[in-house]
């Protein structure tokens, strides 16, 4: 049979296998990312998985470097981002905190659950961390900002954030974006032009009332 076949008719396909142990793990956590029920949610074979994974755990690193990939690699790209100024380029990293297309809070939740279980993943989860707020403070200092205070100021921002992830806290938009400008201020020392919340509130479709 064509191989091309093979990789996308009956036995699926890798990110098909993937996004089904994607959902699974925000679904039930990482005891329910298994070979057999995965198959039966994507109604294929058992063997079909063998195809694209040598194994569970290959899936399983494959989970950790999707996160990995977006979560981390987003933070540092919207930090690095052009901004006229420091509350601007705060409002860039914001930007992760309101598009699921950078910053995927639920897979955030999801893995540092998981983590509780593996000192293997905990020392990724915490190396992880340590990258992202080494991308913040290096922002901060690109703006001028005194290194010790970046560092602070760095964990200021990063750590609020893993607190609403980590109690999986729900806001009302128009709550969140009346509190952002307050944010800002706080973090950063600035208080943002409303130009600058112009733009941030029109890319997330967002019109204050």
């Amino acid at each position: 049979m064509d191989q091309g076949l093979n990789d996308t008719g009956w036995r699926g396909s890798q990110e098909g296998w993937l996004e089904a142990a994607y959902q699974s793990l925000l679904e039930s956590g990482v005891d329910s990312v298994k070979i057999l029920p995965l198959a039966k949610k994507l109604n294929l074979s058992r063997t079909s998985f063998y195809w694209f994974f040598k194994d569970r755990e290959e899936l399983l690193s494959a989970l950790v470097a999707r996160w990995r990939d977006k979560n981390t690699g987003n933070i540092i790209k919207q930090s690095e981002a052009y901004a006229e100024s420091l509350a601007e380029a705060m409002l860039n990293v914001f930007d992760c905190w309101l598009n699921t297309d950078l910053f995927d809070a639920k897979f955030e939740f999801a893995i540092r659950s998981w983590a509780l279980q593996s000192d293997e993943l905990l020392a990724e989860v915490q190396q992880a961390d340590q990258i992202r707020l080494e991308a913040l403070k290096r922002m901060f200092m690109r703006f001028g900002v005194p290194e010790t205070t970046s560092d602070v100021r760095a964990r200021t921002t990063y750590l609020v954030q893993i607190g609403y992830i980590s109690m999986q806290s729900m806001e009302d938009i128009a709550v969140r974006m009346k509190r952002i400008p307050e944010y800002i201020a706080i973090y950063t020392g600035e208080v943002p032009q409303q130009r600058e919340l112009d733009r941030f509130f029109s890319r997330h479709g967002y019109r204050p009332s």
